[in-house]
């Protein structure tokens, strides 16, 4: 490790809200492993900004609380402007073990990787299992593959190269800003790669990130992120769906008339409405696909 660090500058940014309790032994142990480090204080209405700043750790701070994506975002900011050659991002919960940031490191070196992600092979025995399902199906939608298994979306323990921390930007500013980081990289076609590591869910004090609110929070950045980058796909799907139950209703709403003479109202206003819907989607889906084909030819 004390020859890496001699040879690469290692930025080790921590994103951090309310976590007084534990953020001193995260950043002592952090500082063990890389030149430098960076607590991002999100906003945090205790100690934790002053406590790492006495501890010798370079602090940010946001007036307000921006969700865990502000706090990627300006680590990854500050990582570009300084030059870092690594960037190692961890919780400030206590939930990732800094001891373990050699294990990153080397696999970043000796794999020539651009993201290492430090991955839950197996469910802690103090993770609770509504949440391992949960995150489970979360990596199914990111959609993400290493050698043939889905990658650890959800976890926010990793290692980025210099091409990575230059080429990548946290976009999202919610829980799904992980998710949203790994799939922007595999899209650009950098190496992704996993490290099995352990996790510490017992001790750590996750009352900040309620489960629910976490999980909908990424569910809604994945469909965000997919609708921007395949329009076609995503609304061309809810185009295809809505004008099928349009077509199904008129066909009913015109046999009915064609036996007995009149129209019934909720059918037609259901094809109507199905219609209006399905066409709507379908312009989106053009307009954004246009949009999207001309930004890219103009990169």
């Amino acid at each position: 490790m004390a020859s890496l660090r001699k040879t690469l500058d290692v930025l080790v940014a921590i994103p951090a809200f309310n976590e007084e309790q534990t953020i001193a032994k995260v950043v002592i142990r952090s500082k063990e492993h890389a030149n430098r480090v960076l607590v991002v204080d999100d906003g945090s209405s205790d100690d934790t900004g002053v406590i790492a700043e006495k501890l010798g750790a370079k602090v940010l701070r946001h007036e307000k609380n921006l969700g865990k994506g502000a706090g990627i975002h300006d680590c990854f900011e500050y990582a570009k402007r300084s030059g870092a050659d690594v960037l190692i991002t961890l919780d400030g919960d206590g939930q990732h073990d800094p001891s373990l940031i050699p294990r990153l490191l080397e696999t970043l070196q000796k794999t020539q990787a651009d993201v290492v992600i430090g991955s839950r092979a197996s469910r802690p025995s103090d993770m609770p299992g509504y949440r391992w399902t949960g995150e489970r199906a979360l990596d199914l939608a990111t959609g993400v593959k290493v050698d043939g298994r889905f990658v650890d979306s959800q976890s926010g323990f990793r290692a980025y190269s210099r091409k990575a921390i230059e080429n990548l930007s946290a976009a999202e500013y919610g829980m799904g800003v992980d998710a949203q980081l790994i799939m922007h990289a595999n899209e650009a076609g950098m190496k992704i790669t996993e490290v099995s590591v352990a996790m510490n869910y017992g001790r750590s004090n996750t009352s900040t990130h309620n489960p629910l609110m976490h999980g909908l929070d990424v569910i809604f950045s994945l469909i965000k992120f997919v609708s921007i980058r395949h329009p076609l796909l995503f609304y061309g799907t809810f185009a295809v769906c809505f004008l099928s139950v349009s077509a199904v209703f008129g066909f009913m709403t015109l046999d009915y008339y064609q036996r007995y003479g009149r129209v019934v109202t909720n059918l037609a206003l259901v094809s109507i409405a199905s219609g209006i819907i399905g066409f709507l989607s379908l312009f989106t889906a053009i307009i954004l696909f246009t949009l999207i084909t001309v930004v890219r030819e103009k990169r």
